[in-house]
């Protein structure tokens, strides 16, 4: 017969096997909860030190500005080899924004890779300069003109150097970076004339008047006539004047519903004004990529 403490110690076994098993269970709700239908969802890679190699991201510190922490970020596609010949994405961020989770940081940009998943394209965070011209900074545009300029000198470099096809260079970003291929990205002919197609998520160059410099849409329409017709992928809001300016591009609009995509605020998207959706497989990520299947 099982004694009297044999039988307690059991019991005991038998609570603990209990907690353990609904412990396990919570874990498992929580972390699907957090995450959602993410299993299958892309990570942009972390950026490192390291030197450039195929599938890796890194940190990258131009000549012009050795000694300072101003710099970009390089990602080299999984595919890629020396003396290949790959279109580029070049992605500005948005503003530093905590209540959507935006940290203003060229390491944290996230669409060109959604647009690639890591493939096929070579893919550039390029900074803000600060004034000063000693670090990236993460509201508004720094130094406009040696923003500008980082772009027109480091662009071509990196072609250069890994094999970038200067006949397919695409400029995109989200929320300030929306505004930014624009207000950068078509600043002057020369880097106007750098780009085969746009891509912008939340916000347009042009749509409201800003607190900095030549922020009106007289001023904003000037800047996209320099596209000359060019193909423009046109995602999310607050973009709705261009409907009565077709003439200036070849337009394609999109409106992800990214509120229907992501348990906001529970998961990793705390807020719908975000980049993260094309992380996720959708009809609307795969229009994305379509269209630069299309144009590169």
């Amino acid at each position: 017969m099982v004694s009297l403490i044999e039988s307690k110690l059991m019991k005991c076994n038998l609570v603990l096997l209990f907690a353990f098993a609904a412990s396990c269970f919570c874990i498992t709700e929580s972390l699907c909860a957090d995450e959602g239908r993410t299993e299958n969802d892309l990570v942009t890679p972390e950026m490192t030190s390291q030197n450039p190699a195929a599938g890796r991201r890194v940190r990258q510190v131009a000549p012009e500005y050795e000694g300072t922490e101003v710099y970009h970020a390089l990602y080299l596609p999984v595919d890629w080899k020396s003396g290949g010949k790959f279109p580029v994405i070049v992605e500005y961020t948005g503003n530093e924004f905590a209540a959507c989770g935006s940290t203003g940081e060229v390491k944290d940009a996230n669409l060109g890779y959604g647009v690639s998943g890591g493939k096929g394209f070579i893919w550039v965070s390029m900074p803000y300069v600060a004034k000063g011209k000693q670090q990236n900074t993460r509201t508004w545009w720094g130094d406009r003109q040696a923003t500008v300029d980082y772009c027109k000198v480091n662009l071509p470099r990196i072609c250069e150097q890994f094999g970038g096809d200067p006949e397919s260079l695409f400029i995109c970003g989200f929320s300030r970076g929306a505004i930014g291929t624009s207000y950068i990205g078509l600043a002057d002919d020369e880097i106007a004339g750098l780009w085969k197609g746009m891509f912008t998520h939340d916000h347009f160059d042009g749509d409201r008047k800003w607190g900095y410099p030549a922020s009106d849409r007289s001023s904003a329409l000037t800047r996209l006539a320099r596209l000359k017709g060019r193909p423009v992928l046109v995602c999310g809001g607050a973009n709705d004047f261009l409907q009565e300016h077709l003439e200036l591009a070849a337009f394609t609009f999109l409106r992800p519903p990214i509120a229907e995509m992501f348990d906001i605020p529970d998961g990793k998207v705390i807020n719908s004004h975000t980049d993260l959706w094309m992380h996720r497989d959708s009809e609307h990520r795969q229009q994305v990529r379509k269209w630069f299947t299309k144009h590169r």
